[in-house]
């Protein structure tokens, strides 16, 4: 069992500047605005959850996303509250991984989807799996800004393994029950309601249906801001190092 304690907004961005290699040269120049407003677009976070990502770089309709800011494990692109505008109809991404040589161990193999953007909506996309199989899940990311001093908090799960395993809950130490049941690996939970002012709380992953701890989570005074939304994502391997992130989304 891990002990993780929580006391920021966990992010894990690798910076630096480096040439991308995919089927033709690419211009940081040309990367999508960071936005907040929806305005005539809708608005795209990415996370990464696969594993041993270490160089991912991601484009939309040909045009880079995330600048010199390479995304590896655990990185959530933009970070903060804010995601990237991308104008409404069906787009075409891209994520490469830019080591220059290239090879089967290290480099995260290309992956190509088509996603249909609606206008005035914001999307998570989050990428799982290995750097041999990645793969990609785009949920709709739906705001509701609370009226009283609450936050709002959902949870996905992206754990890697081979074969299927078991769903898993997410217990609550201050309320004593589950939070979240019987979630299967790709699975991302609607928004409830968690307090914004709480002294301090445990979550415990557990196998659904059992008492068994598989990862505890030690929630800090001040992690959550009122009347924002966060999303707790339970990643890694579940052969090897198991781990959670958690980031804003608004």
């Amino acid at each position: 069992m891990r002990n993780i304690k929580i006391f920021s907004v966990a992010t894990v961005l690798l910076m630096t500047a480096g040439a991308i290699f995919v089927s033709c040269k690419k211009s940081y120049d040309s990367k999508l605005d960071v936005n907040s407003d929806l305005g005539n677009s809708s608005v795209v976070q990415v996370f990464v959850a696969t594993v041993n990502a270490a160089r991912n770089y991601v484009y939309v309709n040909g045009s880079p996303v995330n600048g010199g800011n390479l995304l590896a494990t655990g990185g959530v692109f933009p970070s903060g509250n804010d995601g990237f505008s991308v104008p409404d109809g069906l787009k075409s991404f891209l994520v490469v991984d830019t080591q220059a040589t290239r090879t089967p161990v290290t480099t995260q193999l290309p992956l190509a989807f088509a996603a249909n953007m609606q206008v005035n909506k914001k999307y998570t996309i989050f990428l799982y799996d290995t750097i041999t199989s990645p793969k990609q899940k785009t949920v709709e990311t739906n705001i509701v800004v609370p009226a009283d001093t609450s936050a709002r908090i959902r949870f996905a799960n992206f754990v890697y393994n081979p074969t299927a395993i078991p769903a898993v809950d997410v217990f609550s130490y201050n309320r004593n029950a589950n939070i979240f049941t019987n979630m299967n690996v790709t699975d991302v939970s609607n928004f409830i309601p968690y307090p914004s002012r709480l002294t301090t709380d445990t979550l415990y992953i557990r196998e659904t249906g059992t008492l068994t701890n598989i990862i505890k989570v030690s929630i800090g005074a001040g992690v959550f801001t009122e009347k924002r939304s966060y999303t707790l994502v339970y990643r890694g391997s579940q052969r090897g190092t198991r781990t959670v992130s958690l980031f804003s989304t608004r």
